[in-house]
């Protein structure tokens, strides 16, 4: 039997909705699998009535889930805006699994997404053949969420061309999708919504028409405030990221989570943590998300290729791969980093030692 690489959230997490389905008193919405409520115990954790224990999706503010959540429950599309790694689209796809226990209604946003892509398409076999019928229409995963009740989502929104972003401006407004060529619609059902996500750091960004805008509950999902809600974020992500990727090693040392996560910050916000030295801050975005690829990146080689244990040499040439984008001004950024702060820490010396040996920069 083949093990998926990657389960969707309602396959991975099935236990606790179901069990959350079975303890849940609170008012439902008609086609929402759970309450308001019990959709936020899913996405923060908690324990419940009958003893069994929730896990944390999202280790944040409450109130920004309760918002999100609220902003479902309404007409109005939710858009989760941020920048890159502040886990809208893990935020996204357990909404829309805690609701609907269907997270595969997705189209993902690019720069070559149609307007097809986002409404619906044809069968050109069968529309050479018996022209435009109801049999001939292929639809999207928004015309699908619209006729089944459930959330759609769409990734990276601002990836998508202005005119083709625009096209969701009657879906949303209106809930209904008109199919000219029919002459008929589709009109959304109840439990319908839409769940998109942007950043402001891509450079293809296409920014949204009021119109569109006006259709969106905006919530700014932040970089966590704290250093140790962080760490705990790339611990936990680390530990299932590793069992599902089967590395045969321990999770990692909360020492080096806690090494990495604070270089991240300290470029981040261009200080030391302790504000004493001012630092440069590189093109990067640093985000939680890649702090959590360098850990794994670095327990994949010490698996593979070291002695099964974490090392400094182990994840020092994903580390240089984070931070350096520009391989001009990120690594002068890094080189006088190593040489102000990594250098001068005496717990650090593994660290300065291993990027001296690779020359990555």
């Amino acid at each position: 039997m083949t093990t998926l690489l990657r389960k969707h959230a309602e396959q991975q997490f099935a236990a606790e909705l179901e069990q959350l389905a079975k303890t849940d008193q609170h008012q439902k919405l008609e086609n929402w699998n759970l309450s308001p409520w019990a959709v936020v115990t899913y996405l923060l954790g908690g324990k419940l009535d009958n003893g069994f224990e929730i896990s944390a999706k999202y280790i944040g503010n409450r109130r920004l889930m309760e918002i999100a959540v609220a902003t479902l429950a309404t007409d109005r599309a939710l858009l989760l805006y941020g920048l890159p790694g502040t886990a809208k689209s893990w935020v996204s796809e357990h909404l829309a699994a805690a609701i609907s226990s269907n997270s595969t209604l997705l189209i993902q946003g690019t720069a070559g997404t149609s307007e097809e892509q986002i409404r619906y398409g044809w069968n050109y076999a069968s529309l050479l053949a018996k022209g435009p019928s109801r049999a001939a229409l292929v639809p999207s995963p928004l015309m699908n969420a619209m006729e089944q009740g459930q959330i759609a989502r769409v990734e990276e929104l601002t990836r998508i061309p202005s005119d083709v972003q625009d096209s969701l401006i009657t879906i949303l407004s209106e809930k209904t999708l008109p199919i000219p060529e029919l002459g008929a619609e589709t009109q959304a059902k109840r439990g319908f919504n839409l769940i998109a996500t942007a950043n402001n750091r891509d450079k293809g960004v296409n920014e949204l028409s009021s119109a569109l805008k006006r259709r969106f509950n905006t919530v700014i999902l932040p970089l966590p405030s704290k250093a140790s809600e962080e760490v705990q974020i790339v611990q936990k992500r680390v530990t299932e990221l590793g069992y599902t990727l089967q590395l045969p090693v321990d999770p990692p040392v909360l020492k080096e989570v806690q090494r990495i996560v604070q270089i991240f910050r300290e470029l981040r916000e261009g200080k030391t943590l302790d504000g004493k030295t001012k630092l440069k801050s590189p093109t990067s975005t640093l985000s939680t998300a890649e702090a959590i690829s360098v850990i794994n990146n670095g327990m994949s080689l010490a698996v593979h290729f070291g002695d099964g244990t974490l090392h400094a040499v182990d994840i020092i040439s994903s580390l240089v791969g984070a931070v350096v984008k520009d391989p001009v001004q990120d690594a002068i950024v890094w080189k006088e980093y190593l040489e102000t702060v990594v250098k001068e820490r005496s717990s650090w010396k593994d660290l300065y030692r291993a990027s001296k040996e690779i020359e990555f920069v």
